[in-house]
């Protein structure tokens, strides 16, 4: 059986679709390495204890040492600094004691770049304060009061959990939108893949591995959310735009989102306004909610499962909209044609 031969394509065409490619690999490294590069820690809220002349004293150390690095937020005992870390509001404390003692609260749980931050810190105070009498030297103490989950030491798991997550949402976007046909059809299709998808991705992380913890429900409900955010933004901008719809929301959700999204690198770290950007982006939202549900329980999540749902209503809006604007064109086409 004989089959007709494609065209070549000509050399001008070859060249220019090689030159394109290359430069689209080009922003995609950029696009995962760039957060890293620009990551500085700035106005990381921390929390203090202290006599005024303590906290005063520690001021005029941060202005020599990490003047922007740190914004100081009060806490009137050890106990109301720990509260403040485990409801996230700041990323560590430092305790001056009456007896002259000094103590830093970290949370690594928090992620290792925060964690490093407070290690800094902690060793420019003891190399800052002054040897006391008879020879003794002054130390500071560190005290992890969110330490991370015994199957996920380093924190390496939960933070390569994120890219799965998105590279999920992407995949059943993708899938559904090829070969699933009717708006409402594919809205069920990614409900069905989300929960299948996020239970199993749940059982990997918590009974199996043990990278996350705490309520499993509100795991895999997390999770599911994440994938069918994705793919309902997917499907609604397909059904709006057709299948150029496919290119634009992965590169939004792997290009911008997953970059920005705080998983790998805290969003404080990433230049403004970026990193508070990816926070309302799905990625940013799923992998913050996962955090806080795993190891800050007390953290208020309302913002992270609100930023998802909104993503789920927001891809059905595009949806509706590419709905009626295929009724206008297949009606002008009827009145043009009679």
């Amino acid at each position: 059986m004989s089959t007709t031969p494609h065209p070549r394509t000509a050399w001008r065409k070859a060249i220019a679709l090689g030159a394109v490619a290359s430069l689209a690999a080009l922003l995609l490294v950029l696009a995962f390495l760039w957060p890293g590069r620009a990551s500085v820690p700035r106005h990381l809220p921390l929390s203090v204890v202290g006599t005024s002349a303590a906290v005063d004293a520690f001021q005029a150390h941060l202005e020599g040492a990490a003047s922007e690095t740190f914004t100081l937020t009060p806490a009137s005992n050890r106990t109301e600094a720990a509260e403040q870390i485990a409801a996230r509001r700041t990323v560590g404390a430092v305790v001056f004691g009456s007896d002259g003692s000094t103590e830093v609260l970290f949370a690594s749980a928090a992620g290792s770049a925060q964690s490093q931050a407070m290690h800094a810190l902690a060793a420019g105070l003891e190399a800052s304060v002054s040897p006391q009498p008879q020879g003794r030297s002054t130390t500071v103490t560190l005290t992890d009061v969110a330490p991370l989950s015994s199957g996920d030491p380093t924190g390496a798991g939960l933070t390569a959990s994120a890219f799965p997550l998105a590279l999920g949402g992407v995949l059943a976007g993708i899938l559904i939108a090829l070969l699933v046909h009717g708006t409402w059809q594919r809205f069920t299709a990614a409900l069905v893949f989300a929960a299948v998808a996020g239970a199993l991705i749940e059982i990997v992380l918590q009974p199996w591995f043990h990278f996350i913890q705490g309520n499993p429900w509100l795991n895999f409900l997390a999770i599911a959310l994440t994938i069918l955010a994705t793919a309902s933004f997917m499907i609604g901008l397909v059904k709006l735009l057709g299948k150029p719809g496919l290119g634009i929301s992965a590169v939004i959700t792997m290009l911008i989102g997953n970059p920005l999204s705080g998983a790998t690198m805290p969003w404080q770290y990433i230049p403004a306004p970026w990193g508070l950007i990816g926070q309302f982006m799905v990625p940013g939202a799923g992998s913050s909610l996962l955090r806080s549900l795993s190891y800050f329980p007390s953290a208020p999540t309302w913002p992270q499962w609100l930023t998802l749902v909104a993503w789920i209503v927001f891809g059905g809006l595009l949806a509706t909209c590419g709905h009626g604007l295929g009724r206008r064109r297949r009606s002008a086409g009827v009145r043009s044609s009679s």
